[in-house]
């Protein structure tokens, strides 16, 4: 399961999916839409949830990864709505799991979207408030150190599992950039 991010779409992961080059099969990229980021997170997870079960039905185990929003999605999912029960691992890649200065001026009426990912938002509170649902999955937090989108950029990392800085110089190269993609095609593809 690849999950995108803000103003992105399923092609987002073209290159990884080249990098992949078949190994990892079944993927499923689904199209999340935030209606120019008005849509709540919580609402694209409930959509997600959806599209899991009617593609994997209710029980078979699976890998997800999320870049940018789409790790907070993957997290919403995992924690509040019951995910955890069939995740076997859960990458984030360059995902304001802890919130993003960026996101502070945008208040929730204009874009509740990006209202989520506000540093100490009510949604990463409760998030953050019980890490319980995390364990037993192998958790993978990838970010760069210089990102214009995740400020600061360590706060883009789970508060569990193993944290890896990439070496790219921009947001969007954590997901395009062979340096990026290397690392973390070696991940999904470890047993």
């Amino acid at each position: 399961m690849l999950v995108h991010g803000l103003w992105d779409s399923p092609r987002l992961f073209r290159r990884l999916e080249q990098a992949l080059a078949g190994r990892r099969a079944p993927l499923l990229l689904p199209h999340l839409p935030h209606g120019l980021g008005v849509r709540p997170l919580e609402d694209m997870a409930s959509q997600l949830d959806l599209i899991i079960t009617s593609s994997f039905g209710p029980d078979q185990p699976l890998d997800l990864l999320g870049f940018s929003m789409g790790g907070l999605i993957g997290r919403i999912w995992i924690q509040l709505l019951g995910g955890q029960r069939r995740t076997r691992r859960f990458f984030s890649v360059g995902s304001p799991q802890q919130g993003t200065l960026t996101a502070q001026p945008w208040p929730r009426w204009l874009l509740a979207t990006v209202a989520d990912m506000k540093l100490g938002s009510p949604l990463l509170r409760q998030l953050n408030g019980d890490l319980s649902t995390l364990q037993g999955i192998d958790c993978y937090s990838y970010y760069c150190r210089i990102d214009p989108l995740v400020v600061p950029s360590w706060r883009g990392v789970l508060p569990v599992g193993s944290v890896r800085a990439l070496p790219v110089l921009s947001h969007q190269h954590l997901i395009s950039k062979p340096q990026a993609l290397g690392p973390i095609v070696a991940d999904l593809l470890a047993p």
